[in-house]
């Protein structure tokens, strides 16, 4: 598909106005809410917010609310995506006003990757106890057993493993189990849990969801089990855990629907709440791993939240005869 020439007028207008280029710049890097933005530019949230309006009403990015918060990020496909994409690869990387913008971005992550840990480590003894006051586990387990089915796995990867509860849940059926998580606290936690169940053939790293260093197509599963609503970006998360998953192999997301309880980003962290079926649907067809399941579960309690388990699978390898 080409572009109008009134399209491409379109794009280069919006593109072509500093303030602007410099948010698409910030955008390739992850979704941003509009007041990250604001303190990043240094700008009123009024301006801001009427250049991200030329820049959605021209297609370039998309505009999303999630609860009180209201995201953008570049829109993910067509062909303004592919301008947009190949202005940025052209610019300097060392131009002085994107290398200080992205100085201030990563500020923005650090204070958030620090809150996060800080809150990770209070809280780490009680996690399991806090997380049960949002939903049954017994139920979320017994689906989540269910959309991993009953066969063996070679290996079974889980990111963001926290206290190891999925670990203890699935790693009996695995021939090897490895756990990944950023705070040490609740690796520590996780090890002791997983040693009590007797699991032998667990292996616990302090690892990088983003970046998991893990071969191509090497987990028959892969579980991401309540994670990506702490996550900067989610989309690259559940990229990368679909990249390790083998073929025939299976991934399993589970996190919530989207909801409105703004204390959970206040007290407990979360950068967002919930996500769509379209959402998540979109991503995982982004990173070729078709949606073979999806279970939505009720809260148990009026103030509850709707947990949502997304399933996937890699399509196996089909193997050619000799000719």
């Amino acid at each position: 598909m080409t572009l109008s020439a009134k399209q491409a007028v379109d794009v280069l207008r919006a593109a072509g106005e500093p303030t602007r280029l410099r948010i698409l710049a910030l955008l390739q890097r992850e979704e941003l809410a509009v007041l990250e933005l604001c303190r990043v530019l240094d700008q009123s949230q009024p301006r801001v917010s009427r250049h991200l309006k030329l820049l959605a009403e021209a297609g370039l990015v998309e505009r999303f609310p999630d609860g009180a918060w209201v995201f953008y990020r570049l829109t993910g496909a067509g062909r303004q995506c592919e301008v947009v994409a190949e202005v940025l690869a052209r610019i300097n990387p060392d131009d002085p006003g994107l290398a200080r913008d992205r100085r201030k971005l990563d500020d923005v992550q650090a204070e958030r990757a620090d809150a996060a840990q800080a809150y990770f480590a209070e809280n780490a003894v009680h996690w399991d106890r806090i997380r049960s006051l949002y939903v049954s586990d017994a139920d979320v387990e017994a689906e989540i057993l269910r959309a991993a089915g009953s066969g063996r796995f070679r290996r079974m990867v889980d990111l963001g493993a926290g206290t190891g509860r999925m670990l203890t849940l699935l790693a009996g059926q695995a021939d090897h189990a490895l756990g990944l998580d950023l705070s040490q606290q609740m690796l520590n936690i996780a090890r002791r849990n997983v040693t009590e169940a007797g699991l032998t053939h667990v292996e616990l790293r302090h690892g990088d969801i983003f970046d998991t260093r893990l071969p191509d197509a090497s987990a028959d599963l892969v579980v991401v089990h309540q994670v990506l609503h702490y996550l900067g970006d989610p989309a690259a998360a559940v990229k990368e855990a679909a990249r390790i998953v083998a073929p025939d192999g299976r991934l399993i997301i589970v996190d919530f629907a989207p909801h409105k309880h703004e204390f959970l980003r206040e007290q407990h962290q979360h950068r967002r709440l919930g996500f769509s079926d379209d959402e998540m649907a979109r991503w995982l067809a982004e990173a070729e791993l078709p949606q073979v399941g999806l279970r939505a579960l009720p809260p148990t309690r009026a103030d509850g939240l709707t947990v949502k388990i997304w399933a996937a699978q890699r399509a196996p390898t089909v193997l050619r005869s000799a000719a």
